[in-house]
């Protein structure tokens, strides 16, 4: 314990919880006001965030990424307090979404938020949903991101209060998709997003998730998603980093896949000085599938870690993985993707691919993926190539009339747009797009 007071980050966030533990909440709601399995909850958090430090570069999972930086700001959480109003926030609505929760640093504003598929969905902030479907809830929150050994998801759970829930009810079909916007406003604060994801059996939904900011300098994002599918529901699910270059942003996201059920995720990373998201997905059932897609495009001194692992834990499962890197300047990106296959998790089909560009002789990227497998008939492959754009493309475009600048731009757009047709939504692919072609271009 004398390790973690010791770090300036930590101790302030432990007082924090101290204030909670004793039943006064930090978060502007009376301790009472709680369910009693949610105030529990919170304390075997708070307890727990106490026997846990932050991971330091000889920690095997974190030896490419340091965030020492982090231990060095004293950053309280965030409060409810914003005086924002529509014009400020507009642009960051997606047109073809008429289901919308916001959060400005962690808190819910109803005032930004619309819900129109109330037929078929059960959607709302999570105290809302904990008073009128306290049972569901409470076997999902907490169930599927593990935070026992994982400080990050501690502190989001001990701090966990608003929050997004999604629930698709049996063999409901959404109509339209559903957009949680996190709007960070607060200088030298941490803001806690939640996500809860409930995809009953056989419904479907698209969901994006999206993170952005309206303000310049430092502030952490601390995010935890859980997401369970029973049998044979099916989720999309578009997850948006585009927080300021001064931000920490820290996500921890959990999927749980039951029976024939599929879950299918397109992650896109531009923002953040440091940013870590790891992604963990079982298979809890027979004939499930996944397909993740995933683009990274960091420059100047940005540093993007990702860290994914693929459990394989029952048979007859297939996923699909293909990630992308884009580093300019100094910027150094990370890859991690761990296949496991159990033993008999037989007939197992996985894949995965690290694809990775760079720009600069200063950039750096790390990748490394793996493949535990215990069982014996399986298929499985993996693969990852880093390097430099390709010269004989580059050859083939001048000899069509174009000057080796804008070949080199073509090229490192076309390698990052690929992960982007992924998108189902065209308006978000189009501005996405827009940042991806503003980012690749280069004067050099």
């Amino acid at each position: 314990m004398s390790e973690l007071v010791r770090n300036g980050y930590l101790e302030c966030l432990l007082k924090s919880l101290s204030i909670q533990s004793e039943g006064i909440s930090s978060l502007g709601a009376p301790a009472n006001d709680q369910s009693s399995w949610l105030k529990q909850l919170r304390k075997q958090a708070i307890d727990r965030v106490g026997q846990l430090r932050l991971p330091t570069i000889k920690d095997e999972a974190w030896r490419f990424t340091d965030i020492s930086p982090l231990a060095k700001l004293p950053f309280k959480p965030a409060n409810a307090l914003h005086a924002l109003k529509l014009s400020d926030i507009q642009s960051f609505f997606i047109e073809e979404t008429n289901n919308r929760l916001v959060f400005i640093d962690g808190f819910f504003a109803p005032e930004f938020s619309g819900i129109t598929d109330k037929e078929q969905l059960i959607i709302g902030n999570l105290p809302s949903l904990i008073e009128s479907h306290a049972s569901l809830v409470a076997s999902h929150l907490a169930q599927h991101a593990q935070y026992h050994d994982n400080i990050f998801t501690a502190l989001n759970t001990a701090f966990v209060h608003d929050g997004a829930v999604i629930i698709v009810p049996k063999n409901a079909v959404a109509a339209a998709p559903v957009h949680l916007l996190f709007i960070a406003t607060q200088k030298e604060t941490t803001n806690y997003p939640r996500c809860l994801i409930v995809g009953e059996a056989n419904s479907q939904v698209t969901l994006i998730e999206d993170y952005v900011s309206l303000q310049n300098g430092a502030y952490v994002t601390n995010s935890v998603t859980e997401c369970y599918l029973a049998p044979n529901a099916h989720v999309q699910h578009i997850r948006i980093q585009r927080e300021n270059t001064d931000a920490y942003h820290l996500a921890n996201c959990a999927v749980s896949l039951d029976h024939a059920s599929r879950y299918q995720a397109v992650n896109v990373s531009f923002g953040a000085q440091i940013s870590r998201h790891n992604l963990d997905v079982g298979f809890k059932a027979e004939t499930g599938e996944c397909a993740i897609d995933g683009l990274t495009i960091i420059t100047d001194g940005q540093l993007a870690d990702t860290h994914s692992c693929i459990d394989h834990i029952k048979p007859n499962c297939t996923s699909r993985q293909q990630h992308k890197c884009i580093a300019d300047d100094a910027a150094h990106a990370v890859f991690n993707g761990n296949i496991i296959v159990r033993p008999g998790a037989q007939r197992t089909d996985s894949s995965q691919s690290s694809r990775n560009l760079l720009l600069s002789g200063t950039a750096q990227i790390d990748t490394k993926p793996q493949l535990e497998i215990f069982a014996d008939d399986v298929k499985c492959a993996h693969g990852a190539t880093v390097g430099q754009l390709d010269n004989e493309e580059i050859f083939y475009l001048k000899s069509r009339g174009l000057s080796e600048l804008a070949a080199r731009n073509l090229l490192t757009y076309a390698f990052g747009a690929e992960i982007l047709n992924r998108i189902p939504l065209a308006s978000l692919k189009h501005s996405l797009e827009q940042i991806v072609l503003n980012q690749t271009q280069s004067s050099r």
